[in-house]
């Protein structure tokens, strides 16, 4: 999570100077794509600090309350971060393009966007490469796409789709802005916003739908489940693990529970003992399992 903290902190301190000069030189050259572009970094200035917001409140102490602890707090912020970049980027982009293909204003001297961009390129890049590599620890051999699907900690990867994404946004604007000048067509700038703004909606909708499944509870892989039934049936006290669930709490904690069939002569007490040496074996391996629920369940095949 500290690395995911890097990530963010990186973004934030981009994003909010890449704001303030995008909005100035958007306002000095009369361009909606700056303007569009200005307001996609406040967004993602704001999502920044709500991913830390859901970070810290995550990590706060089970209580009467919520007995599992508040781990789901940065699935629900990063929820609200993807609805933002469409709200609040997206919507605003397709109404700044619209009204400036209806109402182009002439053409103003383009050199300080074309400075604020190349600035803005620098800073951009510079929290895109920090996000990918951070990223790239954890992604292992998986391919980009498996590991984004895969991974349970969402503040990863919205850092590393709003950074990629003001970057293609960026070079929409900058082309827009040559060729607009070039052949003297003002309504290429409105159109940049509409870029802009699709690209905002893409991402907002990738987001969405990978937070989403998060907050709806997502389970371990299929193969570390069948790795802790090979573990809880090496278990002298057990015959057959009949069903696993889980759910992640956080991305730093699973609920995991077991149902499972011991054998006959097993008394309550040799259960007990049973139930702790299970945990203990799969917690030595699966440290991210925080709470073992072990319920014993009858021979019978469960229908």
């Amino acid at each position: 999570m500290a690395a995911n903290n890097k990530t963010i902190f990186t973004a934030l301190a981009a994003n909010l100077l890449i704001a303030v000069i995008k909005f100035i030189s958007g306002a000095a050259t009369s361009s909606s794509a700056m303007i569009s572009e200005g307001v996609h970094s406040v967004v993602d200035t704001t999502n920044q600090l709500l991913l830390l917001l859901g970070i810290r409140r995550s990590k706060r102490s089970p209580d009467e309350r919520r007995p599992f602890g508040y781990g789901k707090e940065i699935y629900f912020w990063s929820f609200i971060v993807s609805i933002l970049i469409f709200g609040m980027g997206g919507c605003i982009s397709f109404y700044q393009g619209v009204i400036h293909i209806k109402h182009p204003p002439p053409l103003e001297d383009p050199t300080w966007n074309y400075i604020v961009l190349a600035f803005s390129l620098v800073f951009e890049g510079t929290s895109l490469i920090v996000a990918v590599r951070e990223f790239d620890k954890v992604r292992g051999e998986l391919s980009w796409w498996t590991a984004i699907h895969r991974s349970k900690d969402p503040a990863s990867f919205i850092v590393l789709f709003e950074d990629g994404a003001a970057v293609i946004g960026l070079l929409v604007v900058a082309l827009m802005v040559y060729l607009g000048h070039h052949y003297n067509n003002p309504y290429l700038d409105g159109v940049a916003s509409l870029i802009v703004g699709v690209i905002l909606t893409i991402v907002s909708v990738l987001l969405a739908r990978e937070s989403r499944s998060l907050l709806m509870g997502e389970g371990i892989a299929p193969a570390t489940q069948l790795h802790i039934r090979t573990l809880v049936e090496r278990d002298p006290a057990v015959i057959k693990v009949q069903h696993i669930f889980s759910t992640y709490q956080s991305p730093e904690e699973v609920m995991l529970l077991l149902m499972v069939t011991f054998k006959d002569e097993q008394d309550t007490e040799d259960i007990n003992e049973a139930i702790l040496r299970i945990r203990k074996s799969i917690i030595a391996v699966y440290p991210l399992i925080h709470f073992i629920i072990v319920q014993p369940e009858p021979g019978k095949e469960l229908t």
